[in-house]
C-alpha cells in the first residue's frame, strides 16, 4: 500500500475560495484504494462553517518550533467518503474571515503551516512515500523536509511533488522577514534557491526542492517555460523540464451530470440533448427576462470578471456584439468594478440581449452552462480551467482562447471532416475573438445539425477525475 499525504492550504467540502479546493478534495477519491492510502491536510480556519466543523474530532497536540518562537499546534480529524482529513488547529495563525489575509501575514501563517505538518505526521503516525503538495502556501514544505528534516530516520524516506494551480502567486515577501519568521539559513536565500528579484519566494522554494513538479496542463506546462508565461521564473521552469508534467484537472461527474443535477429545469442525456437543451433554454430566458426564442443564440458567461479572464477582450467588441447580432448573453459573476460595471451598462443599455448577474449562485451557474447554446472563455491566460469542461459535459459548445488548459481540452471545430467539440482563436485580440464567435454563429444558424453534432461530442467526452488519477498514478510510480 503506498501512502500519499495532499497538503494544501483549501480543500472542499470544508473550505474553498477557488479550483484548488476541488481538485484537493476531490481527486484523493478516485486513487485505486486497494494501492494508495491518500489522505489530505489543511490548516483548520476560524471561518470555517460551524456545521463542518462538528465533524471534527481532536486526535493530538504538539508544539511546532518555528525560529526562535514555540507554536501551539492542534491536530483534528475527519472522514469524508472513505477519506481521511487532518487540520492543524492554531487561532492565532487562522483566524479571520477568509483563508487568506494580507501577503506579510499569509508567510508567516503558511511556513508555520508548513513546519506544523511536518512535525504532524509522526504525531499522527502516518509516514508517506509521498507528499503532495499544493501552491505557494506549501512550498516551504520541500526545503524544510530537505534542509532540516532528513536528518531524522523518519522522514528519509519520503519523496516531495510540487503542483502549480497557478504560477501568478508565488508568495513573495522581504528576505529578511522571511529569514526571521522561518528560521531557514541565510545560505537558502539565494538566487538558485529561494530568491527571486531581491525577494524571498516560496513558490520557487517548492519548484526548487521538490522531486517532480506538476501543473495543471500539458500546454501550461509548456508556457510557464515561456518568458511570456513563466511569471519571471521561466528560466528555472526550463532547468526542471525534464521532471515537469502537466496533468489537466478533472470533473467531478457526479455534480456536474444533466441527467440528475437539481439545479437544472430539466434533466437530458446525449440521447435527447437537443429536446433537453431546449426546454432549459425556454426556462432560462423566461427567468432573465428575455423573449423566449428558440431560434436566437444563447451565449453564457460565468467567469471571474478580471483581466485573466480575458474581460478586456469582452469589453471591446460587447457593444458591437449586441448591436449587430442576434444573440442573448447571460453573464454571471463577480470581480474588478470596471469590468462589473461594464456589464451593468450593456444590461441596461440592451435589456432584451444581456443579463448581467453580479454576484454568484451555483443554481444560476448550473442552469447557464445546461440552457445556453455556447460558452465564452476569451481568457489571457488559464492554467486548467473547469467551466470549459462543465459547458462540454452540458452540451453547450465552448469558444475559447488557445492557452493553457483550454488549448488541451477543447478540439476546435473543423466543418469539413466534421470533428472538433467548440471554436478557438489564438491571439488575445478582441477582433480575433469576434470572428470566432461570428463563426461559430454562422455554424448555429446555418448548419444546425452539425452544431448539434459538436455539442453531443463535446459531452461524450471524458474530462472524469478517474482520467487524472491514472496520470498522477503513474507520477507517483516514477518516485
Amino acid at each position: 500500500m503506498k501512502k500519499v499525504l495532499f497538503v494544501t492550504s483549501e480543500a472542499v467540502p470544508f473550505v474553498k475560495t477557488g479550483g484548488l479546493a476541488d481538485v484537493a478534495g476531490s481527486l484523493p477519491q478516485y486513487f485505486d484504494r486497494s494501492e494508495y492510502d491518500v489522505r489530505i491536510i489543511l490548516p483548520k480556519y476560524v471561518c470555517m462553517d460551524d456545521s463542518l466543523k462538528e465533524q471534527l474530532r481532536f486526535h493530538s497536540r504538539f508544539y511546532v518550533q518555528l525560529s526562535w518562537r514555540s507554536q501551539y499546534a492542534g491536530v483534528l480529524e475527519a472522514k469524508v467518503d472513505g477519506i481521511t482529513y487532518y487540520f492543524i488547529d492554531n487561532e492565532y495563525y487562522f483566524q479571520g474571515a477568509s483563508p487568506y489575509n494580507n501577503i506579510y501575514e499569509d508567510v508567516e501563517k503558511f511556513a508555520y503551516f508548513s513546519k506544523a505538518v511536518l512535525e504532524a505526521l509522526p504525531v499522527i503516525g502516518f509516514c508517506p512515500d509521498i507528499l503532495h503538495c499544493h501552491d505557494w502556501q506549501t512550498g516551504l514544505i520541500p526545503v524544510y523536509l530537505k534542509n532540516e528534516y532528513r536528518k531524522n530516520e523518519f522522514y528519509q524516506n519520503i519523496r516531495t511533488i510540487f503542483t502549480i494551480h497557478n504560477l501568478q502567486f508565488q508568495g513573495r515577501w522581504m528576505i529578511q522577514a522571511v529569514k526571521d519568521i522561518t528560521g531557514l539559513p541565510e545560505s537558502l536565500f539565494v538566487s538558485d534557491k529561494l530568491e527571486a528579484y531581491g525577494e524571498a519566494n516560496y513558490l520557487k522554494g517548492g519548484v526548487v526542492y521538490s522531486d517532480i513538479v506538476t501543473t495543471v496542463s500539458r500546454t501550461y506546462a509548456y508556457e510557464i517555460t515561456t518568458p511570456g508565461g513563466g511569471e519571471g521564473l521561466d528560466g528555472l521552469m526550463r532547468a526542471r523540464q525534464k521532471s515537469l508534467f502537466g496533468i489537466v484537472n478533472g470533473l467531478d461527474y457526479e455534480v456536474f451530470n444533466p441527467q440528475a443535477d437539481p439545479h437544472i429545469f430539466c434533466p437530458y442525456g446525449t440521447g435527447d440533448m437537443v429536446q433537453g437543451k431546449r426546454e432549459n433554454k425556454r426556462r432560462l430566458q423566461q427567468q432573465l427576462g428575455f423573449p423566449e426564442d428558440e431560434g436566437t443564440m444563447l451565449l453564457g458567461m460565468v467567469t471571474r470578471m478580471t483581466s485573466q479572464k480575458g474581460m478586456e477582450l469582452a469589453a471591446a467588441v460587447m457593444d458591437e456584439l449586441l448591436k449587430n447580432a442576434r444573440i442573448q448573453i447571460a453573464v454571471l459573476g463577480t470581480g474588478q468594478t470596471e469590468y462589473e460595471n461594464m456589464f451593468r451598462h450593456y444590461a441596461w443599455k440592451y435589456d432584451e440581449k444581456l443579463s448581467a448577474n453580479i454576484c454568484y449562485s451555483e443554481e444560476l451557474a448550473h442552469r447557464i452552462y445546461a440552457s445556453c447554446d455556447a460558452f465564452l472563455m476569451p481568457s489571457l491566460f488559464e492554467p486548467c480551467g473547469l467551466s470549459q469542461l462543465i459547458s462540454m459535459r452540458y452540451g453547450t459548445v465552448p469558444i475559447v482562447r488557445e492557452t493553457g488548459g483550454l488549448k488541451d481540452t477543447v478540439e476546435a471545430y473543423n466543418r469539413y471532416d466534421q470533428t472538433g467539440t467548440g471554436f478557438s482563436f489564438c491571439n488575445f485580440n478582441a477582433r480575433e475573438m469576434l470572428s470566432a464567435l461570428y463563426y461559430a454563429m454562422d455554424i448555429y444558424y446555418n448548419h444546425r445539425d452539425d452544431w448539434n453534432a459538436a455539442a453531443k461530442r463535446g459531452m461524450e467526452q471524458d474530462f472524469s477525475w478517474n482520467r487524472s488519477a491514472k496520470e498522477y498514478e503513474k507520477i507517483y510510480e516514477l518516485l
